[in-house]
């Protein structure tokens, strides 16, 4: 491991845009720095093996180019909605996609901010669930960064859409954004590319 240098070195870790608290994240992101080159594959067993159980590093990858953080666009969101109709849903997601701008306020350390929450919606629609609709969404990236809590504010703003019970959000992806497929890639593919074309 890498250290900063100064009078009280600090481990080089950094974490490229982590999920708000309390969801649950399926693509979180921590560049690492180290002193040598490493095995990616041993380094991600032995991440594992300390980490607690239900915290799971699923890959490292070596970084080739610099700009990971820049790559990391947008993110895909999964809000399970219990005890709601995916028809409901679906019309309230519609009709949040037809405002060109709605505002909602948020409680930051800075005091309360007000900022568009319908601007960086690249897509929203609405699918069954066991017990549940579940909500998808592949939202830009912005500062502020606009959250699925956000997103239910704007709901229940344009729609009267209140959920009758907390919802369970999942960040299913992060990534560069891809627009026509409204969808996010592979942040790690310009890191991929030269390993694969140095194996061939």
């Amino acid at each position: 491991m890498a250290f900063s240098a100064g009078f009280s070195p600090h481990p080089k870790v950094s974490y490229a845009n982590s999920a708000p608290t309390g969801v649950a994240s399926e693509a979180e992101y921590v560049e690492l720095g180290v002193t040598e080159r490493c095995d990616p594959a041993a380094v991600r067993a032995a991440l594992d093996d300390a980490l607690p159980l239900g915290l799971d590093i699923v890959e490292v990858v070596e970084a080739i180019s610099p700009d990971f953080v820049q790559r990391l666009e947008a993110s895909i969101w999964q809000i399970e909605l219990p005890g709601m109709g995916v028809a409901e849903v679906e019309i309230a997601a519609q009709k949040l996609l037809a405002q060109g701008e709605i505002t909602v306020e948020r409680l930051t350390k800075n005091g309360v901010r007000a900022f568009d929450a319908r601007g960086p919606v690249v897509m929203l629609t609405a699918e069954p669930g066991s017990g549940c609709a579940i909500l998808r969404a592949v939202v830009r990236h912005a500062t502020p960064s606009v959250r699925p809590d956000d997103l239910l504010t704007a709901l229940r703003q344009v729609a009267g859409l209140v959920p009758p019970a907390p919802p369970r959000v999942t960040r299913l992806a992060q990534g560069p954004l891809d627009p026509v497929g409204a969808t996010v890639g592979d942040p790690f593919t310009p890191d991929r590319a030269p390993l694969a074309a140095a194996k061939n």
